[in-house]
């Protein structure tokens, strides 16, 4: 009897083991041919994405996360569904897709790469000064993003460009709005656009239109030492443009806007301005 007892659990170890291992097998099985579909999606993805037809691209790389979701591809694949999305400009589902990227893969390595290419579908949104530039101050954000966290790539390098050409755009918002403010005589309110344009913009080329157009204001109010105050630093730095010739114009002749000679070099913007507030 305990002979058969031994046989017994001996042979019940076998059984398990082996159907143990049987499991383990069919599961290994079942992984790599979800792998080898994952794979064959996300090629035939890559395949889509060159002939340029974008939208079936993006179904094939979601089909590609959603095979295998716990491989080191599934991320890739959401990124180039985002990717052919914004290629296609569906710009609202580029960023739908990127934001689940950042929650459901937070410790993925292409972050500084999905930050990037969503400061880009914002910047994409923009349609000039008149329109709404919420997007404009995303995309700001997400540059600003890349620059501080991923300062040694070449997404930060690129952002620092695209910053530019941001602050230019929203210079151009302060400068516009500026001057339906002058048009309503909302004198107040406009000269805060105009000084803005200078506090945060010093480097746009809106920069020489502000000016102007405070030397403008003051004038009219009656503030002629601060008008020409702003008149001498629209010609101190500037003194070739055609809004220094529409500045001088408005003085009369008993003004002399002095511009220093012989300058070494031109001092940044950013230190006149500073001593006027």
């Amino acid at each position: 009897m305990h002979k058969f007892k031994i046989i017994f659990i001996i042979f019940s170890l076998i059984f398990f083991y082996s159907c143990s291992k049987e499991t383990e097998d069919i599961k290994l099985i079942k992984e790599t041919d979800q792998k080898i579909e994952m794979i064959s999606a996300y090629e035939k993805g890559m395949d889509l994405f060159e002939i340029g037809d974008y939208f079936a691209a993006s179904k094939k790389f979601l089909e590609a996360e959603i095979l295998f979701p716990q491989s080191q591809w599934a991320p890739k694949s959401v990124l180039m569904a985002s990717y052919s999305y914004y290629m296609q400009s569906y710009y609202s589902l580029a960023i739908e897709n990127i934001k689940r990227y950042f929650k459901t893969y937070p410790n993925d390595k292409n972050k500084a790469y999905a930050h990037y290419l969503l400061a880009i579908v914002y910047y994409e949104t923009i349609e000039g000064e008149k329109k709404d530039l919420a997007p404009l101050l995303l995309s700001k954000k997400e540059f600003n993003f890349v620059i501080k966290n991923f300062p040694n790539t070449d997404y930060a390098y690129d952002a620092k460009f695209k910053i530019d050409l941001i602050n230019d755009v929203l210079a151009a918002k302060e400068v516009y709005i500026g001057r339906h403010y002058i048009k309503k005589k909302k004198w107040i309110p406009a000269l805060n656009r105009f000084k803005n344009v200078l506090k945060e913009y010093e480097t746009t080329i809106h920069v020489e239109e502000a000016i102007h157009r405070l030397v403008e204001i003051y004038y009219k109010l009656g503030m002629e030492k601060e008008s020409l105050k702003y008149a001498s630093l629209l010609g101190y730095n500037y003194n070739s443009s055609e809004w220094y010739k529409e500045t001088y114009k408005i003085f009369n002749r008993k003004y002399e806007i002095s511009v220093p000679e012989n300058k070494k070099e031109k001092s940044k913007i950013l230190g006149k301005i500073k001593s006027l507030f």
